[in-house]
């Protein structure tokens, strides 16, 4: 299947997940570095569109090789968690535009290729002085699903989906996104952490694995 194919199919395939875990986080969604959930999601969205686009008129083939050292850079700002993030608040102020532009190019990765955006997310909003990675679990898997959801309706009106394979995949996403999220909620911050580095790390693995082995 071609690499574009693969990701628009995926991409819809994964949403109705997205979609179930959003609706068990709802009542934990806030503001992040003092920017209020709206203008987040209209940044998010907007770059999500871009990002689709971008995927359906340009091949894949050198942002393949880039991609994990964008993951290994997520993992390591996961790693470091709050003593970056004091560091930098210390040497510098993540002002509104600041984040916005970050969002911006967070929701243009979401929607061009989207593997492990939510684990970016995370890593940049933790490093701005968003908060624990537990506390943005909520905000960071609506705004996913937001950059996902714009990217579906340009998949599908362009027709690269590969309906037999994205069928077969979308009912364990929809369960394993609604456990997912109800396991996730009851776990201290220190669990969540834990197991969202161990997945940041695989991951991270997986694709070097695939970029240059």
């Amino acid at each position: 299947m071609p690499s574009v194919a693969a990701n628009a199919t995926s991409t819809l395939a994964l949403f109705p997940g997205g979609l179930a875990s959003s609706w068990v986080y709802r009542d934990g969604v806030k503001s992040v570095c003092g920017v209020n959930v709206f203008p987040i999601a209209t940044v998010t969205v907007v770059g999500g569109v871009a990002g689709s686009v971008l995927l359906l008129l340009t091949p894949s083939s050198v942002f393949d090789g880039i991609l994990p050292w964008l993951l290994l850079a997520a993992t390591l700002m996961l790693a470091a968690g709050s003593r970056l993030s004091a560091q930098l608040r210390t040497q510098t102020r993540a002002n509104a535009f600041a984040f916005a532009i970050v969002q911006f190019l967070l929701g243009l990765y979401g929607g061009y290729f989207g593997g492990a955006v939510g684990l970016m997310m995370l890593a940049a909003w933790s490093a701005l002085g968003g908060g624990d990675i537990k506390s943005l679990n909520p905000t960071r898997m609506v705004m996913v699903t937001a950059a996902n959801a714009v990217a579906v309706v340009v998949f599908i009106l362009a027709e690269p989906i590969v309906w037999q394979q994205c069928i077969s995949m979308t009912l364990g996403a929809v369960i394993g996104g609604w456990i997912g999220a109800h396991v996730g909620r009851r776990q201290p911050s220190s669990v969540v952490r834990a197991l969202t580095l161990a997945v940041a790390v695989l991951t991270t693995a997986v694709f070097f694995s695939r970029a240059y082995l």
